[in-house]
């Protein structure tokens, strides 16, 4: 990608961008026509299967106010008991909290590329895809991974955090 189309883009999804670059990943943002601020909405951009979409869903550790990040498959519910059990006692994060610890509005939030590194974990339900999509720092941006890359480009774990499907 050149320069040039790096800056057209939203400051969120340049910062993805670089930070991408920054780490030898293949694949930069690309910004879709519609809005994709629900996994089912970028799964229907993209073509693909809902569980395919990493959504990335933050919440606020009480104990330290810290934001945990926890990157789902997009077809399924995070266990906030289980993330708990995992990081200590989270509750909702609002949409200011979300802005100034990540950078990046709710619908938008990256894997990556945070204003202040959150506390991160992915569900492990995400592995049982080869090919997965990501939002890039914009509610219209996104980027193409695998699971194992999302692991490389965040140091998250991997965990069962999500319910079990219906």
């Amino acid at each position: 990608m050149c320069g040039a189309e790096v800056r057209a883009q939203p400051e969120g999804m340049q910062r993805v961008a670089r930070a991408l670059q920054e780490q030898g990943h293949p694949h930069a943002p690309v910004m879709l026509s519609d809005a994709a601020r629900t996994a089912q909405q970028a799964a229907d951009a993209l073509g693909v299967a809902v569980g395919q979409i990493a959504k990335s869903i933050i919440f606020r550790r009480k104990a330290d106010d810290a934001a945990v990040l926890v990157i789902a498959s997009g077809d399924r519910r995070v266990d906030e008991r289980k993330v708990d059990a995992l990081v200590g006692k989270t509750g909702r994060a609002d949409a200011e909290f979300v802005k100034a610890r990540t950078g990046f509005s709710i619908g938008g939030v990256s894997p990556l590329a945070h204003a202040q590194p959150p506390v991160a974990l992915i569900d492990r339900e995400l592995f049982r895809f080869d090919e997965i999509w990501a939002a890039a720092g914009h509610p219209h941006g996104v980027f193409k991974l695998t699971p194992r890359d999302l692991e490389r480009l965040t140091g998250a774990p991997v965990a069962d955090v999500t319910q079990a499907a219906a």
